[in-house]
C-alpha cells in the first residue's frame, strides 16, 4: 500500500540561482517579540518607523537621534511601546536591542553603527546603503491576514512601492474573509495527508477560475433539481401552447414558409456575434428583422422572447461558476425589470399607431449605439469612476432594450466595466439580471400583443441553438476589435438607410 507521500509528486531539486539575480530569503518576523534600535529622527526615520508600526503597532522601538520630526513625536505618542531617547548615538545604546535601524544623514556615523551592530551580531538596516545593510524593509500589502512583501534587492524603493499600490488595487478586500473560512475548512478535512491536499484543491479551484465548489451528495441533488424543473418547464410550454397550436401547424409552417428559414438565418448571425464578442444579439436581431419591414413590437417581442431562452441558459451558468454578485444583481434587478416593462408597453400600445415616428426614433438610437460599439475598439482605457446611480443605469438600459430591441448589453455591461468594476463578476451578474428583464418583457408583449409573431421566434431559437457551438469554438480566434468595427459598421449603415428612407418619405 503506497503511504500518503507516494501519491504526492516528489519535488525536484530548486534550481541555482544566476549571477546577479535576488539571493534573498523572504522571512516574516515576530517583530512585537523583539525591541528595536531607531537611529534617526528626520524624515527617513519616521518612514522607517511608520512601516514597522504600521504593521506590528506593539512593537517596542527605541528611537535615538539629536532631533525629532514633529510627526514622529505624533506617532509616538500613540504607541506606548516607542521611547524616544534625545541625544547622540553612544555604542551602549545597542545593548538590549535585537535588530538595529539606522536613518540619520550623517554616512560616517550609519557605517560606524554599522559596525558596532555587526561586532555584537545585531541584524542592522542602513537607509539608502543596500550594501551595508543585513536586511531589507519591502513594501508591504496587506489584506487582513494575508500579507505580501515586495523587494527589489535594494534597487528601486520605488518600483517596491509602485507595485505595491498596484497590488493593494488589484486584491480585493474579500481575500480576508475567504483565509477566515479556509482556516475553518482545513480544520473539518479529515483523513490523510493527501486526501486533504486533494480536497483544498477542490474547494480552491474556483480562485483559479474552475467551477465553484460543491459536494457529491450537492451535486447529485443538484442535477436531479435541475432535470425535474426543465421537465417541468418543457410540460409548462407545451401544455400552453397546445391551446394555440397543433403539431401538425407547426411543422407546416417551418417546413414550407420560405421566410422561417430567414429568420433561421438572423438567429444564426446574431448567436454568432454574440458568441464572440458578449454582446449584440439584440441590435443584429433588431436591425435584420427591421429590414425585413416587420413592426418594431413584433421585432422587439420576437427577440426578447427568443433571447430569454438564451440569456438564461448563459446566467445558469455563470451562476454555477460563482460568476454572480449578488449585491450588485439585487441592485440591478427591479429597476431593469421596471425599465423594460415600460418600454415594452409603449412600444406595444404605441409603435403601430406612431410607426412612422417610432422608427426614426429606433434608427437614431441603434446609429448612436453602432458609434458606441466601434468606439469601443479603439477607445484606451478610461480612469475609473465608480457609478453611484446603477439603478438608474438598469432602468435606462431595460427600457431602451424592450422599446429599441437591444443595448442592455452595449449600455449595461460596458458601462459597468469602464467604471472599474471587474469584468467577470459585471458579465456574470448582468447576464442573470437579463434573463429577467427579457423575461418581463417577453410576458409584457404577450399580454399586450398575444403571440401571432411565433413564427419569427421559433425561427430564431432554431438559428441561435444550432450557432451556439460554433461561436463557442470561434471565440477567441477572431479579433475582437475588427468584430466590433464590422458589427458597428453594419448597424451604422442600416441606421443611415432607415433615415434615408425616412427623409425620402418625408420629401416625397
Amino acid at each position: 500500500m503506497p503511504s500518503s507521500n507516494e501519491l504526492l509528486p516528489q519535488p525536484e531539486p530548486p534550481p541555482s540561482a544566476p549571477n546577479g539575480a535576488n539571493r534573498l530569503f523572504p522571512v516574516f518576523l515576530k517583530l512585537e517579540q523583539l525591541h528595536v534600535l531607531l537611529v534617526g529622527g528626520g524624515v527617513v526615520g519616521f518612514e522607517k518607523l511608520s512601516a514597522m508600526l504600521a504593521n506590528s503597532p506593539a512593537t517596542a522601538v527605541t528611537v535615538v537621534a539629536t532631533y525629532f520630526s514633529p510627526e514622529l513625536k505624533v506617532l509616538a505618542e500613540r504607541h506606548p511601546a516607542v521611547q524616544l531617547r534625545e541625544q547622540a548615538y553612544q555604542t551602549t545604546d545597542l545593548v538590549g536591542h535585537d535588530i538595529v535601524v539606522v536613518a540619520t544623514n550623517d554616512k560616517e556615523l550609519n557605517l560606524r553603527i554599522r559596525t558596532d551592530a555587526t561586532r555584537q551580531r545585531l541584524l542592522c538596516n542602513v537607509a539608502d546603503t543596500p550594501e551595508a545593510c543585513d536586511f531589507y524593509l519591502g513594501s508591504i500589502v496587506q489584506k487582513g491576514d494575508l500579507k505580501i512583501a515586495i523587494s527589489t534587492n535594494g534597487k528601486s524603493p520605488t518600483i517596491s512601492k509602485r507595485l505595491r499600490e498596484m497590488l493593494t488595487i488589484a486584491l480585493p478586500n474579500e481575500l480576508h474573509d475567504v483565509l477566515q473560512r479556509m482556516s475553518i475548512i482545513r480544520e473539518q478535512v479529515g483523513g490523510d495527508f493527501a486526501h486533504k491536499v486533494k480536497s483544498l484543491n477542490a474547494v480552491t479551484a474556483e480562485l483559479a477560475g474552475g467551477p465553484a465548489y460543491e459536494s457529491p451528495a450537492a451535486a447529485r441533488w443538484r442535477r436531479r433539481a435541475t432535470a425535474a424543473l426543465v421537465a417541468f418547464a418543457a410540460m409548462l410550454v407545451l401544455n400552453i401552447l397546445s391551446f394555440y397550436f397543433t403539431w401538425q401547424q407547426v411543422w407546416h409552417a417551418a417546413s414550407n414558409a420560405e421566410m422561417f428559414w430567414i429568420f433561421v438565418a438572423i438567429g444564426f448571425g446574431a448567436q454568432i456575434v454574440d458568441g464572440l464578442l458578449g454582446m449584440g444579439y439584440g441590435v443584429v436581431t433588431a436591425i435584420s428583422l427591421m429590414s425585413l419591414n416587420i413592426t418594431p413590437a413584433a421585432v422587439s417581442a420576437s427577440i426578447h422572447t427568443a433571447e430569454m431562452f438564451a440569456s438564461g441558459a448563459s446566467g445558469y451558468h455563470h451562476y454555477r461558476f460563482g460568476n454572480v454578485n449578488k449585491r450588485l444583481f439585487k441592485v440591478l434587478l427591479i429597476p431593469g425589470i421596471l425599465g423594460a416593462v415600460t418600454g415594452a408597453f409603449l412600444l406595444s400600445k404605441f409603435g403601430e399607431t406612431y410607426a412612422g415616428y417610432v422608427k426614426p426614433f429606433l434608427a437614431m438610437y441603434l446609429l448612436l449605439l453602432g458609434i458606441r460599439i466601434i468606439s469601443k475598439a479603439f477607445s484606451k482605457p478610461a480612469p475609473r469612476k465608480k457609478h453611484k446611480k446603477l439603478g438608474l443605469l438598469a432602468a435606462v438600459g431595460g427600457f431602451l432594450d424592450s422599446f429599441g430591441g437591444g443595448g442592455w448589453g452595449p449600455l449595461v455591461t460596458s458601462t459597468l466595466i469602464a467604471g472599474g468594476r471587474t469584468p467577470q463578476y459585471v458579465i456574470g451578474s448582468v447576464s442573470v439580471t437579463e434573463f429577467f428583464v427579457t423575461f418581463a418583457s417577453a410576458v409584457t408583449f404577450f399580454a399586450t400583443l398575444g403571440i401571432s409573431h411565433w413564427q419569427i421566434i421559433l425561427g430564431l431559437i432554431v438559428g441561435g441553438v444550432a450557432a451556439s457551438p460554433l461561436a463557442a469554438r470561434l471565440a477567441g480566434r477572431i479579433p475582437v476589435r475588427w468584430m466590433f468595427v464590422g458589427v458597428g459598421s453594419m448597424v451604422i449603415i442600416w441606421s443611415l438607410w432607415a433615415l434615408r428612407k425616412v427623409v425620402m418619405t418625408y420629401l416625397l
